[in-house]
């Protein structure tokens, strides 16, 4: 099961999902607030919840990237029994400190309003001209899989966003299913959290992905596949 990042939807990273249904059956969903749930508002204790009762009962991989891997982490601590192994790319644990998350969430809040008032199109110009973009490659065909319901993006940022996680540092330390943390060689922020990650769960592991940023999976699809699939790239 792949879960995808903010603003993308179950369409997103095509290439990426295609290569790993070579080994795997993957499915993917519409998280809250985005595509086909955009009108769908939920935290990530609760979409957690959410996925829960809508995933097959026997254990499975679950994957996701960003925001979905948030939200994996979250289903993680919340439904252990349901995974046979787990995988992040450009996860994080949240903010440690109690005065940066409250500053994260009016941060997150402000821009929740920004996208109401510029709507989809345009705040996606701008997410996508973030440094932490700088090395993905324009693509039309991935652009037109990303959600375009302001209100739904708007409260995902205000109901899941960084600034709603609570700190999971030390309730990481508990996972016992086998980890595989990600993240593009690139992205030095969440490079240093794939290796703490990694470091704090009991079976944990981290790789890097060459020449890739925080979109690793979109940047070097066959590269990112190949660690996910246990599969050393060439």
């Amino acid at each position: 099961m792949w879960l995808h990042g903010f603003t993308q939807t179950q369409r997103s990273a095509h290439e990426f999902r295609s290569i790993l249904a070579g080994t795997y059956e993957v499915l993917t969903i519409d998280l809250p607030g985005h595509g086909q749930n955009a009108s769908i508002s939920a935290s990530l204790e609760e979409t957690a919840d959410q996925l829960a009762r809508a995933l097959p009962a026997e254990p499975f991989i679950l994957g996701g990237y960003s925001f979905g891997g948030r939200v994996a982490l979250h289903f993680t601590l919340r439904h252990p029994e349901r995974l046979s192994r787990l995988v992040l790319l450009g996860a994080t644990r949240g903010i440690a400190d109690p005065v940066e998350r409250a500053q994260r969430r009016e941060r997150d809040n402000a821009l929740a309003d920004h996208i109401e008032e510029v709507g989809a199109s345009a705040f996606l110009d701008e997410w996508l001209a973030l440094p932490m973009f700088a090395s993905l490659p324009s693509d039309p065909t991935e652009r037109a899989t990303r959600s375009v319901d302001p209100h739904g993006l708007a409260m995902s940022l205000r109901l899941a966003g960084t600034g709603t996680q609570t700190w999971l540092g030390g309730a990481l330390g508990e996972v016992v299913v086998p980890t595989l943390a990600l993240a593009g060689a690139l992205d030095e922020k969440f490079s240093r959290e794939a290796r703490a990650i990694a470091g704090t769960v009991r079976h944990g592991a981290a790789m890097l992905i060459p020449r890739a940023g925080h979109a690793a999976h979109l940047e070097q699809p066959a590269a990112t596949a190949a660690l996910v699939s246990g599969v050393q790239p060439q």
